[in-house]
């Protein structure tokens, strides 16, 4: 049986979570987010921000947070500054242009934009001939697994806030950022310097699910309407909320970050002893190894993975992803094989 690197959600959900939908199956509750969990599940993660006024909504998924948080957020002539690998930019089918926002990609380091990148978009756009510049997308962790450190992030909070500029951060793996051995920032931390932001559950032990943040009163009002207009507002949210709560009341959900990224950790450390390089520098569960051609080709029969991008004629980097439920025995394999 092949071996999926391929991304974080090929398994269902972690066993605590099974069991508490199992348990919970046959209760009766309120519909579209009005139920106990729902609720349950919000206060846990107002706690865990620290702002008892945050608005918490769950949706599907990633995109779909994307989509409707952006398009709430930004009127018709106003577009999103994000770097060139972005989520929104690359693997999102055009949603946010779908809504008639322009994406303003700029060429990035590692995935991750920075003040003078962010300026430079400002300085392009001077006029009502243009689209207006009004959003900043962040990921964390990015598109190539890097992290923003404090000073980063804080430093674009203060840029966003001085120019005018809403800042919106991509948290589907935004496990794996915080329990990254360089992070320095905590969820609160996080949360103080963005407007709005999501929690990613898909990717990280849920079935299905993403809790959608916003911090920003001015985009709190009404907001169910945009949820219930794009299809996001479900009767049976219940199961968001309550998987939510099972990964919330205990750190679960730090649990399974963390070992996502132990698993990348070692198979980083063995690549790295062998003497690959890497395209990215290796923070989080997502890594970007550059190998032989010969080499891909071999390890493909037995390892599903991605080919990222060609570096030259014979060699190319791949991307492996660990998830929380990735096995050691799966590592080990992979190693032996590279070492064969």
């Amino acid at each position: 049986m092949t071996v999926n690197f391929k991304n974080d959600y090929s398994e269902g959900a972690h066993p605590d979570i099974l069991a508490a939908l199992q348990r919970s199956n046959f209760e009766q509750h309120e519909g579209y987010a009005e139920d106990i969990y729902c609720q349950k599940a919000a206060s846990l993660l107002k706690d865990h921000i620290d702002n008892p006024d945050a608005d918490i909504h769950f949706v599907s998924g990633g995109t779909q947070a994307n989509l409707i948080a952006i398009a709430a957020m930004l009127k018709p002539y106003e577009s999103v500054i994000a770097a060139d690998t972005g989520h929104i930019n690359v693997h999102e089918a055009g949603a946010i242009e779908s809504r008639g926002h322009k994406v303003n990609a700029i060429a990035s380091s590692e995935g991750k934009l920075t003040c003078e990148s962010i300026a430079s978009v400002l300085k392009r756009h001077t006029d009502e001939h243009m689209v207006k510049p009004k959003m900043v997308y962040l990921s964390n962790a990015t598109e190539t697994g890097t992290i923003y450190n404090k000073t980063q992030l804080q430093s674009i909070s203060v840029f966003c806030k001085s120019h005018d500029l809403y800042l919106y951060l991509d948290g589907a793996r935004i496990g794996c950022a915080l329990c990254a051995s360089q992070n320095d920032l905590t969820l609160k931390e996080i949360s103080d310097c963005v407007d709005v932001f999501y929690i990613g559950g898909t990717k990280n032990g849920a079935l299905i699910g993403e809790a959608l943040i916003i911090n920003h009163n001015k985009f709190k009002e009404n907001f169910r309407f945009y949820l219930k207009q794009n299809g996001a507002l479900l009767a049976k949210s219940r199961l968001f909320g309550l998987q939510f709560y099972e990964l919330f009341k205990n750190d679960l959900y730090f649990e399974l970050a963390d070992h996502a990224n132990q698993m990348a950790g070692k198979l980083s450390g063995h690549m790295k002893k062998s003497g690959f390089s890497f395209l990215s520098q290796p923070q989080t569960n997502q890594i970007f190894p550059i190998l032989p051609n010969a080499l891909i080709e071999i390890l493909s029969k037995q390892f599903a993975f991605y080919i990222w991008e060609e570096i030259d004629e014979t060699s190319s980097a791949i991307r492996l992803v660990t998830s929380w439920a990735t096995e050691p025995e799966a590592i080990d394999q992979f190693i032996a094989t590279l070492n064969a």
